[in-house]
């Protein structure tokens, strides 16, 4: 079907509009978001998630569910803010050695589907994860909520490394532009820390929840993993490529992007 009698309401970006229209970035931000997602559900993160609210919103003897729940949700966000600061410009730096080294971006591509493999074996318990202790303790409350989460972006990125290593890598698998590696990194970002949100607007009902992640949480990193694995064996063998260029093809070849 073809909307090319519409007016386009809105110009779209024509870096923006082309990736959108080759179907490689939809696919990476679902891919990414999903990846964000797991990285909550793993034990670098659910343990610690009574703690970082109560930190962001101010050490007291108030417990969290009598807490304001305004300022517990601004505290995440602010929390949010700063560890998306962090990883979006480990994805620029990534992208831009993607852009230095474009004449030999297939092979950055399978190496980078080795290294989403390798870290997908880690998930599964190869090896350890490990965090960094940074010599840095931000102040308690709203003020300190953005220093507090990029020093959870950086101490913990050890840990959240295979699902970030899949995000990282899949700026390499298109034209690794600084449009692709933000909005990659802001997709990961959204499904890492939109659990923060959801939980600071309804904490009193985080227990049962807390208690079904922890019970299935093997589950969710062995999915988790195999996630990681059809992501690594696509860069690898170059069939996403061929997977971007087939839903190019199948789904939105004949249609004009419009936002």
């Amino acid at each position: 079907m073809s909307t090319s009698g519409l007016p386009a309401l809105i110009s779209v970006p024509a870096e923006l509009s082309d990736q959108v229209a080759g179907g490689a970035l939809p696919l990476a931000v679902l891919v990414a978001a999903l990846a964000g997602l797991v990285s909550f559900a793993t034990p670098c993160v659910i343990p610690l998630v009574p703690g970082y609210l109560g930190y962001v919103t101010g050490l007291s003897d108030v417990a969290l569910e009598e807490r304001s729940r305004g300022r517990m949700i601004a505290g995440a966000l602010l929390f949010i803010l700063g560890f998306t600061f962090v990883f979006v410009l480990a994805s620029l730096f990534v992208a831009t050695a993607g852009r230095a080294l474009v004449e030999h971006r297939v092979l950055l591509m399978r190496v980078g589907g080795v290294v989403v493999i390798l870290m997908a074996l880690v998930f599964l318990g190869a090896g350890t994860q490990r965090t960094f202790r940074l010599p840095v303790k931000p102040a308690t409350g709203l003020a300190g909520a953005p220093l507090l989460g990029a020093v959870f972006g950086l101490g913990w990125a050890p840990c959240m490394g295979p699902t970030l290593a899949a995000v990282l890598a899949l700026n390499l698998a298109g034209d690794a532009s600084t449009t692709r590696a933000v909005i990659l990194a802001v997709a990961y970002c959204l499904g890492l820390g939109l659990p923060f949100v959801l939980i600071a607007a309804a904490y009193e009902r985080w227990a049962p929840v807390s208690a079904w992640l922890l019970r299935y949480q093997r589950r969710i990193q062995v999915a988790g993993a195999i996630l990681l694995i059809i992501v690594g064996l696509l860069l690898l063998t170059g069939g996403w490529d061929y997977l971007t260029r087939w839903l190019q093809t199948q789904l939105i070849s004949d249609v004009e992007v419009l936002i």
